[in-house]
């Protein structure tokens, strides 16, 4: 097998791998909110993410990871004193520990919903789903750009992202609590068009 094919094996796996890393944070908010309805909804549907979240994480998730680091480790050993002397592989090969112990904190918080355990709210749940987003964008640019001058424009742009994003999940944040105070508020001071017609005559 070429060094291509072992390449091109190790995108597959890593695209994967993200997809599931990003779909298996979104089943956690889902289930984090659906705990807070009544029943039957709640039961029904805390379930029924439990069953996905089982599916994605042993079917896709786990074997992603394994396979994109397999790959990834093969790849490197074609061509180890090359790629150990170049700074952003040694950068990339921190960040993609730093995405194995991503991984791994996902599966801590799988095993805790699993147990109908919830240490964590929606909201501080859709910021670590974002985490993953930071890691994807400064491993490309490692990978592509290599060149020291890039990589610092590459790390400034990665704090200007990471800025916008925590700064659009507040924002959604801030809106959907106002959207829910709202909805309070009507359920608990409905109006009545016909007050009139209960008036004594």
């Amino acid at each position: 097998m070429t060094i291509d094919h072992v390449k091109a094996l190790h995108i597959i796996f890593v695209v994967t791998w993200f997809a599931g890393l990003f779909y298996i944070v979104r089943l956690f908010i889902y289930q984090t909110e659906a705990n807070k309805k009544d029943e039957p909804e709640r039961g029904i549907l805390v379930n029924q993410f439990k069953i996905m979240q089982k599916r994605l994480w042993y079917g896709i998730s786990w074997p992603s990871a394994i396979l994109a680091t397999v790959f990834g480790l093969w790849m490197l050993g074609m061509n180890f004193s090359f790629y150990i002397s170049q700074p952003w592989m040694i950068l990339k090969l921190i960040f993609v520990a730093g995405l194995w112990l991503y991984q791994i904190q996902c599966h801590v918080m799988f095993s805790q919903l699993k147990k109908s355990i919830y240490k964590h709210s929606s909201f501080k749940l859709r910021l670590w789903n974002e985490v993953a987003t930071l890691f994807l964008f400064v491993i490309v640019f490692l990978v592509v750009l290599k060149s020291s001058g890039s990589l610092v424009w590459a790390m400034l742009g990665l704090f200007a992202l990471t800025a916008v994003i925590f700064l659009a999940v507040f924002i959604y944040k801030k809106q959907r609590d106002k959207a829910e105070r709202e909805k309070i508020q009507e359920e608990q001071h409905p109006t009545s068009g016909n007050n009139s017609t209960n008036l004594p005559k």
